[in-house]
């Protein structure tokens, strides 16, 4: 029986997770990398299951490894390439086949490997990547949140910007990959409601009343540790995301003993090991600042963060079998 081995799913080129594999290196974890679109002679497998047995068994085999699946003790869950790109080449129906039956089949059993640990399980980040649930649980947790409408009626979203203006729009979502594969974003903007207009109604609008903001923080919780940066965009802008990274100020900052409880609530109750949160700051330039809940990103980016090499221990530590690795 060879020892057990830490599974990362993710495409080839993930700067963050090959963080987190040259830290497992460093510890001696055995580990194997795998991208599950990859499937084809360049990853094939073989899972097993009967009367008698209640786990998945058999191999995985990529082009440099092969895994046993009953010695994967921990899968961390990353970005791999979806299975869509695998099968471009094929007509629409038998693509469409092609990525259920990859989905169902490979991922099925990749997703319930039995008394693994998952960080984060994909069924997980799923259901934790919808922003009406994440605002439910933060207010149920006793955080603050702006005032949010989520319609497509133009009448009422001229009445919550009359209530609650200034008003903001965010996506749900990012921008889908366009024809060549690019990916785009739409970031948090201020809204004129004497734009609003009927062509709201094609599809789901979310608005929220704009927070005045002193700043923001992005705190990382990586199982029990928590990384908390005050962010501040030079130009002063709306959605720091929106400028040049390599410009905004980062700043060590406490998180508030009862926000930190409301993060560890907030991860249990979705069931993740990990997320990255995002806080508006705001007072008069006294203290203490208070923290209104923006957004949790459950596979979000931290590498360009100062921290990043702390964080990076800290999954490191999470995913190293017990009793394994050498520190």
């Amino acid at each position: 029986m060879t020892a057990p081995l830490v599974l990362i799913v993710t495409s080839l080129e993930d700067v963050t997770a090959d963080r987190v594999i040259a830290a497992l290196n460093e510890r001696e974890v055995p580990l194997a990398r795998v991208d599950p679109a990859d499937i084809g002679p360049g990853l094939t497998f073989g899972a097993r299951i009967g009367s008698g047995t209640s786990t998945w068994g058999g191999r995985l085999r990529t082009a440099g490894r092969e895994v046993e699946l009953g010695e994967v003790a921990a899968v961390y869950y990353r970005r791999p390439t979806p299975y869509a790109a695998r099968f471009a080449h094929l007509p629409a129906q038998q693509r469409d086949f092609a990525v259920a039956e990859a989905r169902h089949g490979l991922g099925g059993v990749l997703s319930h490997l039995r008394g693994t640990r998952y960080v984060n399980h994909p069924l997980a980040v799923t259901a934790a990547d919808f922003k009406p649930a994440q605002l439910q649980e933060a207010a149920r947790l006793g955080l603050s949140i702006p005032p949010t409408l989520i319609t497509n009626d133009v009448e009422q979203a001229r009445r919550f910007a009359a209530d609650h203006g200034p008003v903001i729009y965010k996506t749900f979502r990012g921008l889908p990959r366009d024809e060549d594969g690019h990916t785009g974003a739409i970031w948090a903007q201020r809204v004129d409601p004497e734009t609003f207009d009927a062509s709201l109604a094609v599809t789901a609008q979310l608005f929220q009343a704009e927070v005045p903001k002193t700043g923001d923080a992005r705190v990382t919780v990586v199982g029990s540790r928590v990384f908390a940066q005050r962010i501040t965009a030079p130009d002063g802008a709306l959605d720091w995301r929106s400028g040049d990274w390599g410009e905004l100020v980062h700043v060590p900052i406490a998180v508030p003993a009862t926000i930190e409880t409301a993060l560890h609530g907030y991860l249990s109750a979705f069931g993740l090991g990990f997320g990255c949160f995002d806080f508006a700051l705001t007072g008069d330039g006294g203290a203490p600042e208070h923290w209104v809940f923006i957004e949790c990103n459950p596979n979000g980016q931290w590498g360009w963060l100062p921290d990043a090499d702390a964080i990076t221990q800290a999954f490191a530590d999470i995913l190293t079998p017990e009793g394994g690795g050498a520190r």
